[in-house]
């Protein structure tokens, strides 16, 4: 009993200290890549000046309770009337699974209250998640392609829209350094075109 008291007392002390070791949470890397690459302002003034087809539209998109997540508030004005959006989201960046991301998209009460917000994204903090209302089904699932290359899309039909007669919408993204390629289409019940961009998506090149 001599030779085994201390050998036990050794044990039990190197078994508590290991106990107390908290685990290591590894940084999700490419998860902050993404949302990194979503911040910004944008705009697509060189496509609309190379194809009249297009307008010119600002594109703002700037975290947002940064102690709760990774969240974005997402304004969208012809580029000539910031002052009247007709866009305006909150998205939630997250990974999906080992391979793909999701932004989930949520509605604001009362719009008219952050218009210009994003200049000043400290002012969600009187807000919480309770005051926004989820889209369902209308959020886009990404893949990183390479480094600073992540594409994805929503749900063929899931992203309900009534917009001009439509069914549903949907949506077809493409996040780059120093761009963001987004197409975003409405069809009806029949799965016909009815709105948004024919050719291709638009590309809002990043401002800052």
């Amino acid at each position: 009993m001599k030779r085994i008291f201390p050998f036990l007392i050794v044990l039990s002390f190197f078994y508590n200290c290991k106990n107390d070791t908290k685990p290591q949470i590894k940084e999700d890397t490419e998860l902050k890549e993404l949302f990194y690459l979503m911040q910004g302002s944008f705009n697509s003034e060189v496509q609309a000046q190379v194809d009249s087809s297009y307008y010119n539209i600002a594109l703002h998109m700037y975290p947002i309770w940064e102690d709760k997540g990774n969240f974005l508030y997402v304004e969208q004005a012809l580029n000539s009337r910031q002052n009247k959006p007709y866009r305006q989201r909150i998205y939630e960046v997250t990974r999906a699974s080992d391979s793909t991301f999701s932004s989930a998209i949520y509605t604001l009460n009362t719009d008219s209250l952050w218009i210009g917000k994003w200049k000043t994204p400290k002012a969600f903090d009187s807000i919480s998640l309770k005051d926004i209302a989820l889209k369902e089904g209308c959020e886009v699932i990404l893949t990183r392609i390479n480094p600073n290359q992540f594409i994805g899309k929503t749900g063929d039909t899931t992203c309900v829209s009534t917009m001009n007669g439509a069914a549903f919408a949907r949506s077809e993204v493409e996040i780059l350094e120093d761009k963001i390629i987004s197409w975003d289409r409405g069809f009806d019940a029949n799965g016909d075109y009815v709105w948004g961009a024919e050719k291709a998506g638009y590309i809002f090149n990043k401002m800052d």
